[in-house]
């Protein structure tokens, strides 16, 4: 299947179409994952890169390439992709756990220590997970980003948790 046919990424569907991080550089900690597959005017990302990690240049359409060895992690780009199609994943985290950090445009927000259920990309559960982190200064503008540390062997699956109702 496909995003076109089933409105939401398979992980082999990503893999044929975007650049991802080398194992090597997974095992080094935190790095940017692009899940950006359509080729629109969109920049931010690139913008937002103070190292210089993610290029898009001419045409604006292009899809953004991740140089994995100038990417710190610091997680910045995530907050900016309007299409929230950025996630950093550290599955050098600890020898069991990985952690991915998110875009999560919902209230109320996990709070940190909070378990909750960690979704993949068609929003299905996939594992418990512990938030660690919830980052939401106002240079992310509204969009805060949440990390979740969940089993190492999910990191690639896991790319949100679920959302509580108030």
């Amino acid at each position: 299947m496909s995003l076109i046919n089933t409105g939401y990424l398979e992980y082999e569907e990503l893999k044929s179409i975007q650049t991802l991080p080398s194992d090597k550089r997974y095992e080094e900690g935190p790095v940017a994952v692009i899940e950006c597959v359509q080729e629109i005017p969109c920049n931010p990302c690139e913008a937002s890169c103070k190292f210089g990690a993610i290029k898009i240049g001419e045409p604006i359409t292009n899809l953004p390439i991740l140089d994995d060895e100038k990417c710190v992690g610091c997680g910045f780009c995530v907050s900016k992709c309007p299409g929230l199609a950025i996630v950093i994943v550290n599955k050098a985290y600890s020898a069991t756990s990985a952690t991915v950090a998110f875009p999560f445009e919902y209230y109320p927000l996990p709070t940190e220590g909070e378990v909750r259920k960690a979704l993949n990309r068609k929003g299905e559960y996939i594992c418990d997970g512990k938030i660690v982190k919830v980052n939401n200064p106002a240079s992310f503008d509204h969009t805060p980003v949440v990390t979740v540390e969940i089993p190492k062997k999910f990191a690639d699956e896991v790319r949100t948790v679920e959302r509580i109702h108030a």
